[in-house]
C-alpha cells in the first residue's frame, strides 16, 4: 500500500486548520474567495506530494500556476471581509497568468515571479491583517479575532514559502535535486507547526481595564471629543435597532450608522474603552438583563432573543458585565421583588 506523502497532509491540514478559524464568514465574496483559496491550497499539496512522493513529473508545469492563484485569492477574500473591495479585480488574476507565461516561455523566471507574489501578497496580507477590527468587518462578531489571526498566519504561510522555495531553487541549482523530497518534507513539516502553532494559541484575553461591571451605555460626558459624541450617539442608535441580530458585523452597524467601518471600530474603543465584542455584548446583556425583570420564560430564549448565538459566551459575557451568572442574576432579581 502507497504511503500517503506528506505535502499531502500539510495542505489537509494547513487547509482544515484555516477553515476551521474562518467559520462566522457568511458574506458571499468574502467566503467565494475563501472556498477557492482553500481548495487551491489542498490541491496544491496533492500536486506536490504526486510530484515528489509518487515521481509524476507531468504535474510540474501545473504546480508553480496554481501556487500562483493562492496568494492572490486570500489576499482578495480578506480584503472583500474587510469592505474593501478592489477597484480593478481582474489585476489579480494577472500572478498566475504570467507565471504560466513563464513556464511555457521562460522557465528560469518562474522562481523569481513566484517569490515576487507570495512576498508581495505575504506583506499586503500582513498589512491588512493588522488593520484591527475593521479588517474583519464582513465577519461575524464574536469571530472576528480568530479569523484576524487567520490572516495572519496565512500571510506567515506566504512569506514562509517565499524563503524557502527560493532557497530551495538555489540548493538545486548548485547542489542538484537528490535532496528535493527531503526538503519539501522538512518545508512542509515547518508550516504544519506553524499552522498548529496559530490554531492552538488562545485567543488573547481582553486587558482587565477594559471589563466593566455594568450594562448601562456610555455616559456622553466620559467621552472626550465632540465628534465622538456624535458618532458614538449614532452608533449606539443604530445598535439599538440591530442588536438582537446574532450574525451582526462591523460592517452591518456601520452601515445602520452611515458610518464607515474603521471609524466605528475606533470611536467605539476610544470612547468607551471597550472592543467592539464588549460593546456589543454590553448592549445585549442590558436586553437580557431587562427580560430578566419582566418575564420569566427559560434564559436559552431570553439570550437567543438578545443576540447571544452560543450558551458559553453568553454566560462568559454575561458574568463579564454583571459579575453573576444568569441564574444568579435571576435569583437575586427575584430576591429583590419579593422583599417589596
Amino acid at each position: 500500500m502507497p504511503a500517503i506523502p506528506l505535502p499531502f497532509l500539510a495542505g489537509l491540514i494547513i487547509a482544515l486548520t484555516l477553515h476551521a478559524n474562518l467559520k462566522g464568514v457568511s458574506a458571499p465574496g468574502p467566503r467565494g474567495f475563501f472556498t477557492a483559496f482553500l481548495l487551491f491550497y489542498a490541491m496544491q499539496g496533492v500536486i506536490i506530494g504526486l510530484r515528489f512522493g509518487y515521481g509524476l513529473e507531468v504535474l510540474a508545469p501545473v504546480q508553480p500556476v496554481t501556487a500562483a492563484a493562492m496568494p492572490p485569492l486570500a489576499t482578495l477574500a480578506f480584503l472583500m471581509l474587510a469592505d474593501r473591495p478592489p477597484a480593478r479585480l481582474w489585476v489579480h488574476a494577472l500572478p498566475p497568468l504570467l507565471v504560466a507565461l513563464a513556464v511555457l516561455l521562460f522557465q528560469p523566471a518562474v522562481d523569481l515571479l513566484l517569490f515576487v507574489i507570495f512576498a508581495g501578497y505575504g506583506v499586503a496580507l500582513w498589512r491588512i491583517a493588522c488593520g484591527g477590527e475593521a479588517a474583519a468587518a464582513e465577519a461575524e462578531i464574536s469571530r472576528m479575532r480568530p479569523i484576524l489571526r487567520t490572516a495572519r498566519l496565512t500571510s506567515v504561510l506566504m512569506l514562509y514559502f517565499a524563503v524557502t522555495d527560493t532557497a530551495l531553487s538555489i540548493w538545486t541549482l548548485f547542489q542538484g535535486r537528490a535532496d528535493v523530497p527531503v526538503a519539501v518534507g522538512l518545508m512542509n513539516i515547518g508550516a504544519i507547526v506553524l499552522a498548529l502553532l496559530s490554531y492552538l494559541a488562545p485567543v488573547r484575553a481582553v486587558p482587565p481595564e477594559a471589563v466593566d461591571d455594568r450594562p448601562s451605555k456610555i455616559v456622553p460626558d466620559q467621552v472626550a471629543h465632540e465628534e465622538d459624541r456624535e458618532h458614538l450617539a449614532r452608533i449606539e442608535a443604530a445598535l439599538d435597532q440591530i442588536f438582537t441580530d446574532e450574525n451582526l458585523t462591523l460592517a452591518k452597524l456601520a452601515r445602520k450608522a452611515g458610518l464607515p467601518a474603521r471609524t466605528v471600530s475606533a470611536v467605539i474603543n476610544r470612547a468607551t474603552g471597550f472592543n467592539l465584542s464588549q460593546f456589543v455584548n454590553n448592549r445585549r446583556v442590558a436586553e437580557v438583563c431587562r427580560l430578566i425583570e419582566a418575564d420569566d420564560r427559560p434564559l436559552t430564549a431570553l439570550m437567543l432573543e438578545a443576540g447571544f448565538s452560543t450558551k458559553s459566551n453568553f454566560n462568559r459575557e454575561f458574568r463579564r458585565v454583571t459579575g453573576l451568572s444568569p441564574s444568579a442574576f435571576r435569583a437575586e432579581v427575584k430576591k429583590a421583588v419579593e422583599a417589596r
